[in-house]
């Protein structure tokens, strides 16, 4: 082996072990996080509606749904990647909510990432901007991903400054700035907004989910 290809050899050994005692780089959706069902109900609390329309069992955090409440962490987040699994009942309508404070319709005062049976009749004439993983009223994903009603599906959401980065069942369909809406943020103010709560949405219909684990992010 002559010594140019030996010298090359070498560096190439060393780089790959260097890589390996590197700290590996998070994918979305890959990501460890926070386990925020870890202590069941604790570390949320209920805005709105009538106490008690939630319930916790065998790792599940589930509503039948009576409608006019949410969920809501204790704790603010800024930046960070959310990953969960959700299921909906037929023809059900729920919601994340990020960056929401606790004041005003958190769909607008902070942004909503939907939530619904998109394959129900009665959802088939909706604006694109209002089926699952769509940034509601303002960004529509940019293909439909969904599974049927009562199925477990998986959905990543990452927030990073104004970048907006939502992954359904394995497919990116929002990958978006909200910079580019200034036209909305009369009537949308949330897409200004840098830091608050993290909610789930009950709108009346059953809605459950399970493996809810935050990141936060680096600047």
């Amino acid at each position: 082996m002559g010594k140019v290809k030996l010298v090359w050899l070498t560096v190439l050994v060393g780089v790959a072990i260097g890589a390996g005692s590197c700290t590996r780089v998070s994918l979305p959706g890959r990501t460890g996080g926070e386990d925020l069902l870890a202590t069941g109900l604790v570390g949320w609390q209920q805005i709105g509606g009538r106490q008690g329309s939630w319930q916790f069992a065998d790792g599940v955090l589930s509503t039948e749904g009576q409608g006019g409440n949410w969920l809501s962490t204790v704790k603010q987040y800024e930046d960070f990647e959310l990953s969960l699994d959700f299921r909906v009942g037929p023809g059900g309508n729920s919601g994340v909510f990020v960056r929401a404070p606790h004041r005003g319709d958190p769909a607008y005062a902070g942004m909503e990432i939907q939530i619904l049976d998109d394959h129900a009749e009665a959802n088939r004439a909706l604006r694109p901007n209002q089926f699952t993983a769509s940034i509601y009223g303002v960004q529509a994903p940019s293909e439909r991903v969904t599974k049927p009603a009562d199925e477990w599906q998986k959905m990543t959401i990452s927030c990073r400054g104004p970048h907006i980065q939502v992954t359904l069942n394995g497919r990116t369909v929002v990958d978006t700035n909200t910079t580019y809406f200034p036209y909305k943020y009369e009537s949308h103010p949330g897409l200004a907004q840098k830091r608050g709560y993290i909610g789930l949405q009950d709108h009346g219909s059953p809605v459950a989910f399970r493996n809810i684990r935050i990141k936060p992010l680096v600047k």
